[in-house]
């Protein structure tokens, strides 16, 4: 069975790659965004988005920490350190791209690092969801690396974003960096992680009906949410479209091949691997905004959001997950 499980994951089998296009999940956002290019009235209420979108980051963090506490410190200290490491890797990667690719000026490109050094919760989720079809385990403490690779990709954006500007125009780094560390996202996944982690493992159980049974419902909502607002920044591109596709497909297939390198080198499985490198492809769509709208209020946040939403994730959806997976399998063979 083993070896059959093997043989899946270090081929490129267009089954998964078709199971992956065929998912509920992939399927909705794939509806809302078709919605929107049909100027349907489609649209959710701002509550609902919200609502939504707790609840998954809670879910997420609960699910964590209820396995983070059966593992011990020296299992997660490696991992920890790549991703710290990565996570500070991916924007400088992604700065000088922006600035030569996309031709944009300092702050736009530090504003466009600050999405792509950040993670997508979501992407995520749905890389976990492909892994569960595919039978492969994953470590339980990867959604507390997702937590953390937010801080550091931001904190360099900032960073480069503040080189050569006179010192009254520096963007403040420590209210951009306490907005990403009190941000929802955040509270919401080192909140849920606690509570797993310290609560009694039969009262969780009770509650495996609101926050497990219902989970790939609520994603389906989530993302036929964000296809309507995915189609709409994708609609507003200009004629220079191509280098943006270039540059948000181009940058995710090399972070995230760098990603799974490092996880398969810190001893990461085949399904930890794979996740460590779906964090690194993905580009957020809700922390990075939040620090940039305070840090750069003079940046570009549409070009940005067409890149990360419009682009990068349902590039990741499609074909990074499968590519991610597959690597990973092979570094393991």
């Amino acid at each position: 069975m083993d070896a059959d499980r093997n043989q899946e994951t270090t081929g490129m089998d267009l089954g998964l790659l078709s199971h992956n296009l065929l998912a509920p999940a992939f399927l909705a956002f794939a509806v809302g965004v078709l919605a929107r290019l049909a100027r349907s009235d489609l649209v959710f209420p701002e509550a609902l988005s919200q609502a939504l979108s707790i609840y998954l980051l809670f879910a997420i963090g609960l699910k964590g920490g209820s396995a983070l506490g059966t593992v011990a410190f020296g299992e997660v200290a490696a991992p920890a350190v790549a991703t710290l490491i990565i996570g500070a890797v991916v924007p400088l990667l992604a700065y000088p791209a922006a600035r030569r690719l996309l031709r944009l000026g300092r702050v736009d490109a530090a504003a466009m690092a600050a999405h792509y050094g950040s993670t997508s919760a979501v992407t995520f989720l749905a890389a976990a969801a492909y892994l569960a079809h595919l039978g492969i385990a994953y470590e339980g403490f990867m959604p507390g690396l997702l937590a953390l690779m937010e801080v550091p990709g931001i904190a360099i954006a900032l960073w480069l974003a503040g080189r050569g500007a006179p010192g009254e125009q520096r963007p403040p780094l420590g209210l951009a960096m306490a907005r990403v560390l009190s941000g929802k996202s955040i509270v919401l996944l080192l909140g849920g992680m606690a509570v797993g982690w310290v609560a009694d493992p039969k009262a969780l159980a009770k509650i495996d009906a609101f926050f497990v049974a219902p989970f790939v419902g609520v994603l389906c909502l989530f993302l036929l949410d964000l296809g309507t607002i995915a189609a709409d920044r994708l609609r507003s591109l200009d004629r220079g479209w191509w280098r943006l596709a270039a540059f948000a497909i181009a940058l995710p297939l090399v972070n995230g091949s760098l990603g799974v390198l490092a996880g398969h080198t810190c001893g990461l499985g085949v399904g930890g691997a794979t996740l460590l490198g779906v964090l690194a492809a993905s580009a957020s769509y809700i922390a990075a905004p939040a620090a940039v709208r305070v840090a750069l209020p003079q940046a570009d946040l549409g070009i940005c959001l067409a890149g990360s939403l419009g682009i990068t994730f349902p590039f990741n959806l499609t074909f990074g997950i499968p590519w991610y997976c597959h690597l990973a399998g092979v570094l393991a063979a």
